[in-house]
């Protein structure tokens, strides 16, 4: 099978017809980005000087965003440099928030994430849940659970890399019933498109499940408690993600079940090839049991609070010093130090992981994070926001909380089919807090629409990473990936406006 860094390889790969569109995007970007920025400074605007300013500085990076003319990191550094420069607020205003707590939430959860995949946690994850007697030579229990491990991995680990891991075990296991099972082509094509599909749509949904899943998550939970006071927990996220990802999860496998897997013969051996692969990992090593217990325990730690809570003793002195002392980012930090004091070999001094290793984290999403958090707080705090909500709310059809949890889901998953998830939830979940405010609404279950909307973008290879990678397989026809997924995004809108309605009011 093809290594992690080989399947990860692909991640950009796209067909010449999407290159020339990408260098197009990017051209108009260019060309666009300063005009909007130049534009908007100078005309003159019912607008105080620096909330001006400010909204000439958003322009220019939402259009470098929508374009990803520069590396989407590199926008979320220029927006609170040129802030600075332009005298709208300190340096160390502009650059607090790439200090805030949910960094480091995000650092320790990466790190916990690289010492899975070093040490080949995930892989043995995979590779022990196909290779049970229950998956047998089944077709559809093979989908069943191929597709179940993808999207519980990715709660935990980025789509991209759950997307990369599973990417060649499911082309291994596309070829074995192409030669075993006996069944006609087409079959064994239409059963192809579904697992790769399922790659990368359970991968993008299973990502909604935990805060640390996918970064939209934790840019709307950021962005929550800087704009708005509302601190959501790790326990409530849960609450709402996770049946949302049951949900779809059922929608997935049905889907696919009733368009591209009834009628397929079994294939003998099915488990076979996944039971040499898992042999060939040998037994449990002492790192992989390291990682497990570092990981077992910061999950443990940051699921807690929402325990206390269930037990009525939330308000309890001991409960509230756990929380006060242990907050979630700080969790990330002590279970990812964990790994480099477990010994692998004492006499060595050989421990589960590395410096060397650790650092390779994706540091550009943790800088457009913080990018996007200053840009969010100065929008607000230079008057930008409140003007912006007051402008959008003048013409909204609907000012009501279910009418705003409507349109910011819907915005969110038609930019992000467009552009980067992470990108889309730093434009839309600002502007849903600050058109909240100015109709007068509550802004939680706006947020979290966008927020979960945001991590949509089923439709096009360019849509997100993982899409990329499965389209590159040659099984996933264009015109499937945008059936299909379109599909799921009408799905996924219709249960997050339901659960965020209804699910909204009770946790938060």
């Amino acid at each position: 099978m093809a290594s992690f860094h080989e399947a990860l390889s692909v991640a950009e790969t796209y067909s010449p017809a999407e290159e020339q569109f990408n260098r197009r995007r990017r051209t108009v970007g260019t060309l666009l980005a300063p005009v909007a920025f130049l534009g908007l400074w100078l005309w003159p605007l019912p607008l105080a000087r620096d909330a001006q300013a400010m909204g000439a500085i958003m322009a220019l990076v939402v259009v470098l965003w929508l374009s990803e003319a520069l590396p989407l990191a590199v926008s979320a550094l220029l927006g609170p440099t040129l802030a600075v420069v332009m005298g709208v607020t300190s340096a160390r205003t502009a650059l607090a928030p790439f200090a805030d707590p949910i960094i480091f939430l995000f650092i320790g959860g990466f790190i916990l994430a690289q010492a899975m995949f070093v040490h080949g946690v995930d892989r043995r994850i995979a590779y022990t849940a196909l290779a049970s007697p229950v998956v047998g030579s089944s077709p559809w229990r093979i989908l069943l659970v191929y597709a179940a491990v993808t999207t519980t991995l990715s709660m935990w680990i980025s789509n991209t890399a759950t997307t990369a891991m599973m990417f060649p075990i499911g082309l291994s296991i596309v070829a074995h019933l192409a030669r075993h099972a006996g069944a006609r082509q087409g079959d064994v094509r239409r059963y192809a498109t579904a697992m790769m599909l399922l790659t990368s749509f359970g991968a993008s949904v299973g990502g909604m499940g935990t805060p640390v899943g996918t970064p939209p998550n934790l840019i709307g939970i950021g962005m929550l408690e800087k704009l708005v006071g509302v601190q959501v927990t790790f326990f409530q996220w849960m609450a709402l993600g996770v049946p949302l990802v049951v949900l779809l999860f059922a929608y997935l496998v049905a889907q696919f079940y009733i368009t591209s897997v009834r009628g397929l013969p079994s294939a003998a051996g099915g488990t076979d090839l996944v039971r040499a692969e898992l042999a060939r990992l040998g037994p449990v090593s002492r790192a992989q049991k390291n990682v497990l217990v570092a990981f077992g325990a910061t999950v443990v730690l940051w699921l807690m609070p929402g325990v206390f809570a269930l037990l009525g003793l939330a308000q309890h002195p001991w409960a509230q010093r756990f929380s006060q002392a242990l907050p979630e980012g700080i969790v990330a930090i002590i279970g990812a130090l964990l790994l480099f004091v477990l010994p692998v070999d004492w006499r060595q001094r050989k421990f589960t992981i590395t410096w060397e290793e650790a650092s390779r984290i994706d540091w550009g999403i943790i800088l457009l994070y913080g990018g996007g958090l200053s840009l969010g707080e100065l929008a607000f705090s230079t008057g930008l926001a409140a003007a912006l909500g007051d402008a959008v709310t003048s013409w909204l059809p609907a000012q009501s909380s279910l009418g705003l949890t409507i349109i910011f889901t819907a915005a969110a998953i038609v930019v992000s089919e467009a552009a980067s998830n992470t990108a889309s939830a730093n434009m839309i979940i600002p502007i849903a807090i600050a058109v909240s405010a100015s109709a007068g609404v509550r802004p939680i279950e706006p947020v979290l629409g966008a927020t979960l909307g945001a991590s949509m973008g089923f439709m096009m290879p360019i849509s997100t990473p993982p899409n990329a990678i499965v389209y590159s397989s040659g099984f996933v026809p264009i015109g499937q990936m945008m059936r299909h997924g379109i599909w799921l995004d009408i799905v996924a809108f219709v249960l997050i406006v339901g659960l965020v309605t209804l699910l909204g009011p009770v946790l938060f």
